[in-house]
C-alpha cells in the first residue's frame, strides 16, 4: 500500500475489516466468558506496551507488581470478587517494591508509581469493560459491549474525516497536534449516532433520551482518554504505543477510548438501569 495519508486510511480500513467482524462474532457467539477472556488479554498487552513506554524513559516498570495489581483490580470490578478490599494489598506491592529494585531511590519511585498508576488504569477501566457483559440481565451483555464499541469508534471515525475535511482550529496542540474543534464536535454527533443505532437495534428498553446522553458523555471522555494517551505517549516519545494493528499502532492507542468510556455505561447499566 502506498505511503501517505491516503495509504494509511486503506490500512485502517483493512484492519478493521479483518478484526471486527470476529470481534462482534465472539461478542455475540461466544459465551459471556469468552469476552472477558479477550479483554483481559487485551488489557495485559496494553500493560506491556505501557511497561515499554515507560523504560523508553529509563524507568523500569515493576513488571510482575503491575501484572498482579492489574489482575487484582480487573478481578474485583469484572465479578465483585473477592468481597474485601484488595487496595492494601497493592499498596504493599508498589511501596514494596522500592526494597528490591536498583537505581536512584527518586527513579525507583517513579517507577513503583507508574507501575501502580498502569495497574489502576489498566485493571480498573479494563475490569468496567468486562464487567459490561457480565450485568444482569445477561443477554443484553454483547448489546451493551457493542454499544461502548460503536459509540466510541463512530465517534472516532466522525472525528477523523471531519478533522481532515474541516479542521482548522486546534484543540490541544502540546498534547495531540492533528485533533481540532471541529473533529471534537463531529465527534458528539457520532457517538450520538452509534448509541441510538445500538438503542434501536439490540437494546430497546433503553430510554432514547438516554441514549442520546450516553453517546455524548462517552464521545468526551472517550477523547479524553485518547488525550491522555496522546500525553503518555509524548512523555515516552513515540507515536505509536506499538505496532500491533497495522494503521492502528498498538493496543492501547486502540483501548484508550473504548477505556474511559466504559466506566459511563458501567455505572449506568449498574445504578440507573
Amino acid at each position: 500500500m502506498s505511503g501517505g495519508p491516503g495509504g494509511e486510511l486503506l490500512r485502517r480500513l483493512a484492519t478493521a475489516a479483518v478484526a471486527l467482524p470476529l470481534l462482534v462474532a465472539a461478542l455475540f457467539l461466544g459465551p459471556p466468558w469468552l469476552m472477558v477472556a479477550i479483554i483481559a488479554a487485551a488489557v495485559l498487552l496494553g500493560m506491556w506496551e505501557y511497561m515499554e513506554m515507560m523504560a523508553a524513559r529509563g524507568l523500569a516498570a515493576e513488571a510482575v507488581s503491575g501484572a498482579l495489581g492489574l489482575s487484582a483490580v480487573f478481578t474485583q470490578v469484572a465479578y465483585g470478587w473477592p468481597p474485601f478490599p484488595l487496595w492494601p494489598a497493592l499498596a504493599l506491592l508498589a511501596v514494596g517494591s522500592l526494597l528490591w529494585q536498583k537505581g536512584d531511590f527518586g527513579q525507583r519511585v517513579g517507577a513503583a508509581g507508574l507501575t501502580l498508576l498502569g495497574a489502576v488504569y489498566l485493571g480498573g477501566l479494563g475490569g468496567s469493560m468486562a464487567a459490561l457483559a457480565l450485568l444482569a440481565p445477561g443477554g443484553e451483555g454483547p448489546w451493551r459491549l457493542l454499544l461502548l464499541m460503536a459509540t466510541v469508534m463512530m465517534a472516532d471515525s466522525a472525528a477523523y474525516f471531519a478533522g481532515r475535511a474541516l479542521g482548522r482550529r486546534k484543540l490541544a496542540p502540546s498534547v495531540s497536534p492533528g485533533k481540532t474543534w471541529e473533529g471534537a464536535w463531529a465527534s458528539l454527533a457520532g457517538g450520538v449516532l452509534g448509541a441510538l443505532t445500538v438503542k434501536f437495534f439490540g437494546l430497546p428498553a433503553l430510554p432514547a433520551a438516554h441514549a442520546v446522553v450516553l453517546g455524548l458523555l462517552v464521545a468526551v471522555v472517550g477523547a479524553a482518554g485518547d488525550l491522555c494517551e496522546s500525553l503518555l505517549k509524548r512523555w515516552a516519545g513515540v507515536k505509536d504505543s506499538g505496532r500491533l494493528f497495522p494503521g492502528h499502532g498498538g493496543m492501547l492507542d486502540r483501548l484508550d477510548g473504548l477505556l474511559f468510556g466504559a466506566p459511563v455505561l458501567y455505572y449506568y447499566f449498574s445504578l440507573v438501569r
